[in-house]
């Protein structure tokens, strides 16, 4: 990459996120080359979690989120607020955070709701309460 392309990473955080989610030694190789990388070689590293042909990427996606939709919103979004948080904090941080949240949900009918069709063996009816 360029001098501008390269001096856009030190501004907005990425080589700290990069790093985090690649490790050191591939992180320093894509910021100091420039190079980019495969997704084959994106998966591996675990920047990606599928790859799909171009002709399947809408489809699958569409599936993905309504597998998504389908769960309790509000869990979906402490489960989504752990993950995010998981980053930012050591990992004795994140247990506790995830603890509290997971203890939180207790409080809500959707975590009833999803114990119930647990046992039940039936499909969920989350109302994000």
């Amino acid at each position: 990459g360029n001098l501008l392309e390269q001096t856009q990473h030190y501004r907005d955080g990425r080589t700290q996120r990069l790093m985090r989610a690649v490790g050191k030694s591939l992180a320093m190789e894509m910021v100091l080359t420039g190079d980019r990388i495969s997704a084959q070689e994106a998966k591996k590293a675990g920047l990606v979690s599928k790859i799909y042909p171009m002709k399947k990427r809408l489809e699958e996606a569409i599936s993905c989120g309504e597998k998504v939709a389908g769960n309790s919103q509000l869990v979906t979004a402490m489960a989504k607020e752990a993950v995010n948080a998981a980053f930012e904090m050591t990992l004795t941080e994140g247990d506790k955070m995830e603890k509290r949240l997971s203890r939180a949900t207790f409080a809500t009918d959707d975590q009833k709701e999803g114990m119930a069709t647990f046992v039940e063996k039936r499909k969920a009816n989350f109302t994000d309460h």
